[in-house]
């Protein structure tokens, strides 16, 4: 009996040791999964963040790269529209010059067909001071427009017309034709004026200049062309 008795006062203490333990080991447990959860999250917040500065270099990188190509790309587009204007307003002028020198040779076919032994002179004097379809009197005073689709000549309605002051009509473009009819159907205005000026150089040498003037992107372009017109011999 006693024997029993103290078998069994000696299991006791046995089995609560064994409960301890047991508890002190899901204890850790809990402690290692909440420092590995702690440790997870925290490597989760960092690798965030990192993805989000390399997402903002990435971002910043691509946005050079797409920039330089774009505003290469735009001002060869700027570039190629000067050229056209350029390019149109050249034509223009050079034809003010030619429209003039054509009144010149207007005047001199005039005399030519009258007779005389002062053909030469006489067109050259009509050319500068008369008042026939070839003469240029009223832009030697003033700056004067040139319309070719109108009847040659100088004066209000005819193709030279005088500037008012310094306003001068600009050329609008109808039907493949740069006129200063505004009035016409379909006309179109250009960004282009064009003015001839006849100066004196000295009694048989007559300049002309013929100047084609536009504005761009607010920034404004000039294209002259001058030529030196005589007396036929």
């Amino acid at each position: 009996m006693n024997m029993k008795k103290i078998a069994l006062q000696s299991n006791t203490p046995l089995k609560v040791k064994a409960q301890g333990a047991s508890t002190t080991k899901r204890e850790s447990q809990k402690r290692n999964s909440y420092f590995s959860f702690a440790n997870e999250r925290r490597e989760q917040i960092q690798s965030s963040g990192f993805t989000l500065v390399e997402t903002m270099i990435a971002v910043t990188i691509l946005t050079f790269a797409v920039a330089g190509p774009l505003f290469t790309a735009s001002r060869a587009l700027v570039a190629a529209e000067i050229a056209r204007d350029q390019l149109t307003a050249s034509y223009l002028a050079q034809e003010g010059v030619e429209y003039v020198r054509a009144m010149r040779d207007t005047e001199y076919l005039a005399a030519y067909q009258t007779g005389g032994a002062t053909v030469s002179e006489t067109a050259w004097s009509s050319f500068l001071n008369g008042s026939n379809a070839g003469s240029i009197t009223q832009c030697r005073t003033s700056t004067c427009t040139l319309d070719p689709s109108r009847n040659m000549g100088t004066g209000s309605g005819y193709a030279l017309v005088p500037c008012s002051g310094e306003m001068c009509s600009p050329l609008y473009l109808t039907n493949g034709i740069y006129t200063t009819q505004s009035e016409i159907p379909g006309a179109e205005l250009t960004s282009f004026t064009r003015t001839i000026q006849a100066v004196d150089v000295s009694a048989g040498d007559e300049r002309i200049v013929s100047r084609v003037s536009w504005s761009f992107h607010e920034t404004p372009y000039i294209v002259t062309v001058t030529s030196h017109l005589t007396p036929w011999q």
